[in-house]
């Protein structure tokens, strides 16, 4: 018996079936089955976020993401030298902002001396030779919680946000950030960035753009972990994408493409596995998945109690985005998955 099957370019070709194809053949050892992997996860693959708080050598564990910490700055610098020594490209920062610090209009944000700038210089100072990704958004310092300004019917204002937004990001880039992250989904927020960049003479830091963030019930932990989950005011449906659209996000990543990115995000990771083979297939852009809290909690709680097997899941989710076409993904699992795959 002959079967068709089609190529990956579409031709068609013969193959002779069972007993002549036997698939399990590939499958027999260890050795073999690393040979034919069609896909491989390293190291190099993992972005590790760090989330910080004022004081000095203090920590304090995050309840609904077990084995994440807020940390002060002279934590993270050990985090940090313990990531290069694991081979971890890239740090994202995430700050905890102080109530007294948080305002209507966010200005903490654009202050060159907060928390983030603060521990940008000092982490690359100690080690100059590992990336730092600082996040584009004003929700971790207003008192409302939302990634922008509010008029005085709650609308976003988005125009208005950009402005603060690029303030924000030039500080960031002065301190020595390396990529900058525009996480909070305004409409042309990513060429007026790119523009502020190369007028202040940064023209090397690169942009990564959240270009599609899901409106998901998978941020809950975050949300703790920053401080916003008791602050913010009613939802962010009004500008980060609706769960049910697929297309609405390939017009945004090609806006933000176009607008200057250098690299595209999509946010949740796991759900929406199918917008990230699109927005690869489509674009073929440097392409990388946030795995979000909620997605670490529920994994990091099923192995807790004994229902998962927390390495094997891990790894499979992590494998999962690389599948899908992911260049990297940013995980709070980084540093446990960067000590699975070099021992």
């Amino acid at each position: 018996m002959i079967e068709r099957v089609m190529s990956r370019k579409s031709q068609s070709f013969s193959l002779s079936a069972y007993p002549a194809l036997r698939l399990r053949r590939n499958r027999t050892d260890d050795w073999v089955r690393r040979l034919v992997a069609e896909t491989a996860l390293g190291v190099d693959d993992l972005i590790w976020p760090l989330f910080l708080m004022d004081g000095r050598n203090r920590a304090e564990d995050i309840a609904s993401m077990p084995g994440v910490e807020r940390m002060t700055i002279d934590r993270a610098v050990d985090a940090a030298k313990q990531a290069a020594s694991l081979g971890i490209p890239a740090l994202a920062l995430f700050p905890f902002t102080e109530t007294a610090l948080r305002t209507e209009d966010g200005r903490e944000a654009t202050n060159q001396d907060n928390l983030v700038c603060q521990a940008t210089r000092t982490i690359k100072n100690a080690v100059p030779n590992i990336g730092i990704m600082c996040d584009v958004a004003l929700d971790p310092y207003t008192s409302h919680g939302h990634d922008g300004l509010l008029n005085e019917d709650g609308e976003i204002l988005n125009d208005q946000t950009i402005d603060v937004l690029i303030r924000q990001a030039i500080v960031q880039a002065d301190a020595g950030c390396d990529i900058i992250a525009p996480s909070d989904m305004m409409d042309g927020r990513i060429g007026a960035i790119r523009r502020a960049l190369e007028d202040a003479g940064h023209k090397n830091v690169k942009i990564m753009a959240y270009a599609a963030k899901y409106a998901s019930a998978f941020y809950g932990p975050f949300r703790e972990a920053i401080g916003t989950s008791a602050t913010l005011k009613g939802d962010k449906r009004t500008y980060q994408l609706d769960s049910r659209n697929s297309d609405e996000a390939l017009r945004e990543v090609a806006l933000d493409i176009a607008e200057g990115a250098d690299m595209v995000m999509v946010k949740p990771g796991m759900p929406y596995l199918d917008i990230i083979a699109r927005v690869k297939d489509t674009f073929g852009m440097p392409t990388f998945a946030y795995q979000v809290s909620g997605e670490y909690a529920m994994l990091k709680a099923a192995a807790q109690n004994g229902w998962l097997d927390g390495d094997a899941v891990m790894l499979e989710s992590l494998v999962a985005f690389k599948r899908a076409g992911c260049n990297g993904i940013i995980t709070y699992f980084a540093r446990d998955a960067a000590k699975a795959l070099t021992t």
